[in-house]
């Protein structure tokens, strides 16, 4: 493959500061699943701070997150509200089909977003012939949706929606450090109505692997069974959780880094002729846009930018995501930007 420079496919595509590296390197282990690990223990009594929430529990993935959250809530033709453009829908294999036996209920929000009236809508008649309305999951940021923020005041309202129909409440974390450095809306406060939620350390926050499952003490003790059944105990794996401390130590405010480099990114490329975005509509350090005006596809722009050394992520016949994180500082930037108009105009 061509050697990549600017790798804006995702914010997975991090690799580890070697300050990170010396902190995993000199974690104290032991069995995690005995309670042992004291670097794991430390990651989920800081993650449960931080969140607001009774416990945690540390896990490979935030999509492994998402699925035990699901078992927790849901019994097979149980029914899941979300946005059509959830994670759980679009990214998981059909997890919740497989594991939970779940359905899903996708709302038409805007750029990811929902509304109250949106999940008044989606809830089920009590009844025979309907599956049982369970579960409203949000997504925070959300990632299809344009890196979209929810505001602290539409995750209330939805709240208050589901707990009028005695509904639980799931939070998908996957990029909520940057929708609290984005809006400067502690943490908590975004996860509070929620009943499970788990932030990601593998994407902006620049670790190896891993999630923090967060809820009440009963929740993520009920929790551990599932991890049990899904594949079992880490055993010693505070050497990959000592990353996770380190990046919530060091690697949150210099997110704000990332979504200027995003905003920058969009302003630059909106100038090109036949790309299409608003650059306002960049909340995070995610950009979504079109290529349709160029004559060009997603697919096709996508190998060109790989022989100038830049990779992106086509989404669709004409759309393209690029994504900001540490590893692409402002100069890559300037020349992904540099780069696209150059596929577009030079031809």
């Amino acid at each position: 493959m061509t050697n990549i420079r600017v790798d804006l496919y995702s914010d997975t595509q991090t690799r580890p500061t070697p300050a990170m590296r010396q902190a995993m390197a000199e974690a104290p282990v032991g069995d995690e699943q005995r309670g042992e690990d004291p670097s794991v223990n430390r990651l989920c009594e800081t993650v449960a701070e931080l969140l607001g929430k009774e416990a945690a529990m540390f896990l490979p993935s935030g999509t492994m997150c998402n699925e035990i959250a699901l078992l927790l809530h849901c019994r097979p033709g149980d029914e899941v509200i979300c946005d059509a453009t959830a994670h759980i829908i679009i990214a998981e294999g059909g997890g919740p089909a497989v594991f939970a036996g779940a359905m899903i209920r996708p709302l038409q929000g805007t750029r990811g977003i929902f509304s109250a009236d949106d999940v008044h809508g989606a809830v089920r008649d009590d009844g025979r012939y309907s599956p049982n309305s369970r579960l409203v999951e949000v997504e925070q940021t959300s990632n299809f949706g344009g890196g979209t923020v929810w505001p602290l005041e539409a995750i209330r309202s939805v709240a208050q929606a589901a707990r009028d129909h005695g509904l639980a409440l799931h939070m998908d974390g996957a990029r909520l450090m940057n929708a609290v450095v984005a809006s400067g809306v502690p943490a908590r406060d975004f996860v509070e109505p929620f009943d499970t939620a788990w932030v990601d350390l593998s994407k902006g926050l620049g670790c190896p692997v891993g999630a923090v499952l967060v809820g009440s003490r009963e929740t993520i003790e009920r929790a551990w069974q599932w991890k049990q059944r899904m594949g079992g105990a880490m055993r010693q794996a505070g050497i990959v959780a000592a990353a996770g401390t380190y990046a919530l130590a060091h690697h949150v405010e210099r997110l704000a880094e990332d979504h200027d480099n995003a905003r920058s990114f969009a302003e630059q490329i909106v100038e090109i002729p036949g790309i299409s975005l608003d650059p306002q509509s960049v909340d995070t350090n995610i950009v979504f846009f079109d290529v349709a005006g160029t004559g060009l596809s997603a697919d096709d722009i996508g190998e060109r930018l790989l022989g100038h050394g830049v990779r992106v992520g086509p989404m669709g016949a004409t759309t393209i995501r690029a994504v900001t994180h540490l590893d692409v500082d402002k100069a890559g930037m300037d020349a992904a930007a540099a780069a696209l108009r150059s596929v577009v105009t030079d031809r």
